[in-house]
């Protein structure tokens, strides 16, 4: 076995602990309400997630796999080195995201690995702009977008249940979130695991293992969803408390509000293709609900905190991947 080999198999394997990391971190995302709401219990609740995570490969194409194989940077210039740069940048941004409880993007963390990799390498002309932007212009719109349909979701279910009492309510919605939990949970592996997908497919499309044309094989596909689902069964619980608690205070109504408006956001992103954060999306969501409340419902200080994360992810992921690529250069060069 050639070296080439075995740095492709260990970078496969470096970029399926990533999409481990991705269901880690991103648990939050998809159990924090169903969790501080108490419809589900913490255990239960993950394997919910999980379970959705998984099966998701059968719902969504994969415009958002072929978006970060070769929409972000020229796929000439992907080699072992970019990938290496790439993985460590978001692994280490993920991983130190989590140790302080902040719900940042792995998203744009990998997006932002990619970017500072191939900047070392090749300069801007490596990078494709067309991506980039609308990748940025989306850590904007998705959680406005989510906000917004969280607040509109809320206000119609408010008025249409306004005359029952709280308990039946609470007994509706407490069944209702297990629906819009599964919903979102399948929003998070349709667009989270494609972005791992189109990582591995990406490196092997430029070391030649794929043919004349870049496509995503099913063993890849099968792979990144089985592993973001057992991510997502061990639960990053430092970033499900911030979530589920520290946002605003939950009910099972305004957890299938939030739930839903976030689900919906995803489930349009996975259909066009664009790579988008599910944590930006259900901060959103949580914001959008927790404000029809009254503003002092929303812990303004911690979304700030938040916002401040999804605005340094890129350029700190990048600034980590610049540098393990320089480093790799050097040692295996």
């Amino acid at each position: 076995m050639d070296s080439t080999l075995i740095a492709i198999i260990l970078l496969v394997a470096l970029a399926l602990f990533f999409d481990f990391l991705n269901g880690f971190h991103d648990a939050a995302n998809s159990i924090a309400t169903v969790v501080a709401t108490r419809v589900l219990s913490p255990k239960y609740a993950v394997m919910w997630a999980a379970f959705f995570n998984f099966i998701a490969f059968a719902v969504f194409g994969l415009g958002v796999a072929k978006m970060l194989g070769k929409g972000i940077v020229d796929i000439v210039q992907v080699d072992t080195y970019i990938i290496f740069g790439t993985l460590m940048g978001a692994c280490s941004w993920n991983i130190i995201t989590w140790y302080f409880g902040i719900p940042s993007s792995s998203s744009h963390a990998l997006v932002g690995g990619l970017i500072g990799s191939a900047l070392v390498k090749a300069g801007p002309a490596a990078l494709k702009m067309d991506g980039i932007i609308k990748t940025v212009a989306f850590i904007f719109i998705s959680p406005v977008v989510g906000m917004l349909l969280g607040m509109v979701l809320g206000v119609i279910v408010y008025n249409l249940f306004a005359k029952q009492t709280p308990s039946k309510v609470d007994h509706w919605f407490r069944k209702g979130q297990l629906v819009s939990a599964a919903a979102y949970s399948l929003g998070h592996g349709g667009n989270d695991a494609q972005k791992t997908m189109g990582i591995i497919a990406g490196l092997l499309f430029s070391a030649g293992y794929l043919g004349p044309e870049f496509n995503i094989p099913l063993w890849i596909v099968l792979a990144c969803h089985a592993t973001i689902a057992l991510g997502t069964m061990s639960g990053g619980w430092r970033i499900v408390k911030t979530m589920g608690n520290k946002l605003s205070k939950l009910r099972p109504v305004d957890g299938f509000c939030a739930e839903t408006g976030a689900a919906l956001v995803l489930f349009g992103a996975s259909a066009i293709g664009v790579p988008i954060s599910t944590t930006h999306t259900i901060t959103g969501s949580i914001v959008g609900v927790g404000t029809l409340k009254g503003i002092r419902a929303v812990k303004w200080g911690v979304a700030g905190n938040i916002v401040w994360a999804w605005i340094i992810t890129i350029p700190a992921a990048a600034l980590v991947s610049a540098g393990c690529y320089q480093l790799a250069v050097i040692a295996f060069k």
